[in-house]
């Protein structure tokens, strides 16, 4: 059985308190913005305009991401892999979430609303690290922002050790591409990676 309506939906969890409901901002509180000053992750979900989505991750220093004003957010887009999932999706559909962590705090920020993306050399420079700027800027128009209660971080132990692993206990990044590229050495990979991780984080 697959859940197809609303009203199936319901059936099954009802709805939300009408404070959950009020807590839902249509711009960035104090609380909001000194969430943001305080992480240095977040995940950023946007979505082609047939449907195909992408979540991805966006880490820097702490507060890396700038509150323009109470509804504009700046996040930076440094150097990758060129694949460019998240800008492509944006040209298309500029609808996007985010959710930001700060490393401790059980709670999240979701922020949701649409975006653009800028070359503007003063903003590129504004953002610079180590003397490199950014390769653009996504701009943010914020919709909606709330907090997100700690249960799945809880749940996940997220922030605690228990989870852990040790790297022995799960392949290299290196030995996984060559089991799915069949031209990749592993250790030669590895090692390149270790040097783009080193080198090329700006």
């Amino acid at each position: 059985m697959f859940i197809e309506t609303e009203e199936d939906l319901r059936a099954i969890y009802g709805h939300p308190k009408e404070t959950v409901v009020k807590k839902m901002l249509n711009k960035l509180d104090h609380h909001c913005r000194h969430f943001i000053s305080l992480s240095p992750f977040l995940v950023m979900a946007t979505s082609r305009i047939d449907g195909h989505a992408d979540a991805s991750p966006k880490g820097d220093r702490p507060g890396f991401v700038e509150v323009q004003d109470d509804r504009t957010l700046l996040i930076p887009d440094r150097i990758g892999n060129n694949i460019a999932d998240s800008l492509s999706n944006i040209i298309q559909n500029p609808e996007i979430g985010l959710i930001f962590f700060i490393p401790g705090i059980r709670e999240t920020l979701r922020v949701n609303g649409t975006c653009q993306i800028s070359a503007d050399e003063k903003l590129l420079d504004f953002f610079s690290e180590q003397g490199k700027p950014p390769r653009s800027v996504i701009s943010v128009e914020v919709r909606e922002a709330y907090m997100h209660c700690g249960k799945s971080i809880i749940r996940s132990e997220l922030w605690t050790d228990a989870n852990k692993i040790s790297q022995k206990d799960f392949p290299t990044l290196g030995k996984i591409l060559a089991d799915q590229i069949s031209e990749l050495d592993a250790e030669s990979t590895d090692k390149g990676l270790e040097n783009s991780y080193k080198n090329r984080l700006y």
